[in-house]
């Protein structure tokens, strides 16, 4: 068994057959996705100023890839050197995870963890993280579950930041099973609908299949989408020129792997509503929407969502995941909330840990300025003790051998 990192995208590209491989089908952990992500988030954007690639591979006795952590490492003032996943961010992606096969999973999070608590874990001289941070994955995800285990044998320390959760929605044979899944009210308004709506041809839904179709799509989904963040006096996520053309270009090679399920809601001859959604292993993926906000009286959202499950259940899918967010429509239409990971892990190393003693300190200030008001006399004991501990300690030096 042997780990190598890489440090560029092109070492990695002739790899990306296995890197799909291992992925297992999932759209987020694809080649596709976030290669185009380190592509407009990476160093050569505003946002990931510093930023360096760290992508990690396993390799068997046999020379094989069994195992690839899509790693990227970023510093900060604050916290060093910090590990993130490739894909994070303003972003979003969901049910990251590393890249291997169930069986391959003890055998790689071993050699994994046996890396990061190395001496060969240097990146430009100097150890490697002082710091990951886990989101975006889900709570029971074995490779991440299990890599956490092999660091916590290690003497690493884990800390939970504020958990997430992700919505699925299981999927029933037959759209009149799922109809008695909801309540009676609910029941009877997905039929009315049905009936004087889509059975009149009153509303429509197109999927995006050609090019020319999907960029047609694309600058109504956008128009739609910001319009409604301005309503609540939001800035919309397409106001992100990074966002904008890493989903451009993602749409694209995604439609060419048919896996874009690009959808328009047309009610009277008018686009109301667009989703962008991927579909991959029988699970329709439902990434965000734009809604017309002069028709909400229409329920747009509602019938776009219906028609979602409606079709997904037609094409044999097994899920409908509507991924982070708790907005009431999502366990309205029977979606059930999976726990999602919020970790911060921290190396068995001197200057990390004590950085470390001192942002939690500083996050147990906050909740207790919030309670009492200010006084340093008056902080926690334990408190008081980090802060004087880094102050002491000023500059510890944080060559490799710490």
């Amino acid at each position: 068994m042997r780990t190598i990192a890489f440090s560029s995208l092109e070492e990695i590209a002739p790899l990306a057959d296995s890197w799909d491989r291992l992925a297992n089908g999932v759209p987020f952990r694809s080649w596709t996705w976030l290669s185009s992500w380190w592509k407009h988030y990476g160093p050569a954007s505003n946002t990931g100023s510093g930023a360096r690639l760290f992508v990690l591979g396993v390799y068997d006795e046999a020379e094989r890839l069994i195992g690839i952590a899509p790693w990227y490492q970023q510093p900060s003032a604050g916290k060093g050197s910090v590990l993130r996943w490739l894909g994070t961010g303003e972003v979003f992606s969901e049910f990251l995870s590393l890249l291997c096969l169930p069986h391959d999973v003890e055998r790689v999070t071993d050699a994994l963890a046996d890396y990061l608590t190395g001496p060969n874990c240097v990146l430009g001289g100097r150890h490697a993280w002082d710091l990951m941070e886990i989101d975006g994955i889900t709570a029971d995800d074995p490779a991440t579950v299990q890599l956490l285990q092999r660091l916590a044998e290690r003497k690493c320390s884990q800390h939970e930041n504020t958990p997430i959760r992700c919505w699925r929605l299981t999927l029933p044979d037959s759209w009149e099973e799922f109809l008695m899944m909801v309540s009676k009210g609910h029941r009877k308004k997905l039929r009315r609908a049905d009936r004087d709506l889509f059975e009149t041809g009153r509303a429509v839904v197109r999927c995006a299949e050609t090019t020319t179709q999907l960029n047609a799509m694309w600058d109504v989904f956008v128009e739609l989408h910001q319009k409604r963040r301005r309503m609540l006096n939001e800035p919309g996520c397409f106001a992100s020129p990074q966002f904008v053309e890493f989903h451009r270009e993602t749409t694209h090679a995604l439609l060419a792997a048919g896996q874009l399920q690009f959808l328009a809601l047309e009610l009277d001859g008018r686009t109301v509503a667009v989703e962008y959604q991927m579909n991959a292993q029988g699970i329709t993926y439902v990434y965000q929407a734009g809604i017309d906000t002069e028709n909400l009286g229409d329920e747009p959202g509602h019938l776009i969502t219906a028609a979602t499950i409606k079709r997904a259940i037609e094409q044999g899918d097994r899920a409908v995941d509507f991924l982070r967010g708790d907005e009431p429509y999502k366990p309205h239409f029977r979606a059930e909330p999976r726990a999602m990971l919020a970790l911060r892990v921290v190396p068995n190393r001197t200057l990390p840990q004590l950085r470390n003693r001192v942002y939690l300190a500083s996050r147990e200030v906050k909740r207790w300025w919030t309670q009492t008001g200010p006084g340093y006399d008056a902080l926690p004991a334990h408190v008081t003790e980090a802060i004087q501990a880094f102050a002491r300690s000023e500059m510890i030096d944080a060559s490799p051998t710490r």
